[in-house]
């Protein structure tokens, strides 16, 4: 388990790998269904169960722990329902607890999911969002847009992974 311990305000952050850590599959089914409740809740939970003995590296699913307590969650995917099939892989349901918001938790998972990218042989990360001004202030570059099946399009980001 991938340990950070801040110090300074004497807290314990964990970032939790499902797949290094099986037995926290059940609330990492469930933590994602509650911050994504618009997906529908059979999709994280497929997800994440096949991902636990999946013959890849991909996918790759992230809990944040808090002194105990699920803050935040982060997933690295082939594909987020995006039409640039092109792409992978994918940072997707980036999530942190509206409370915990502004103290730069999100950092945490998005360099998770750089570190194991990079370790997995990959040279660049993607996402998809509506979002504009968070992921520059994380090296990602805005590249284009892609479309949804569902008829909605994103914004797509990249960063290269060199030297991390």
């Amino acid at each position: 388990m991938f340990t950070i311990t801040i110090t300074s305000i004497n807290s314990s952050i964990n970032i939790v790998s499902v797949r290094e850590n099986p037995a926290y599959k059940g609330k990492a089914i469930e933590y994602l269904q509650k911050s994504w409740p618009s997906v529908q809740p059979i999709i994280y939970e497929d997800c994440i169960s096949h991902s636990i003995d999946a013959r890849n590296s991909l996918p790759q699913w992230y809990l944040l722990e808090l002194n105990g307590f699920l803050i935040g969650c982060a997933g690295l995917i082939t594909n987020d329902f995006i039409s640039r099939g092109d792409l992978y892989p994918w940072l997707c349901a980036l999530f942190i607890e509206e409370q915990y918001r502004g103290n730069d938790y999100g950092s945490l998972l998005i360099d998770r999911a750089k570190r194991d990218t990079k370790n997995f042989g990959f040279e660049y990360l993607y996402l998809c969002t509506s979002h504009i001004g968070y992921y520059e202030k994380y090296d990602f570059t805005y590249i284009g847009q892609g479309y949804h099946p569902w008829g909605e399009e994103s914004r797509i980001y990249e960063t290269l992974l060199n030297g991390d």
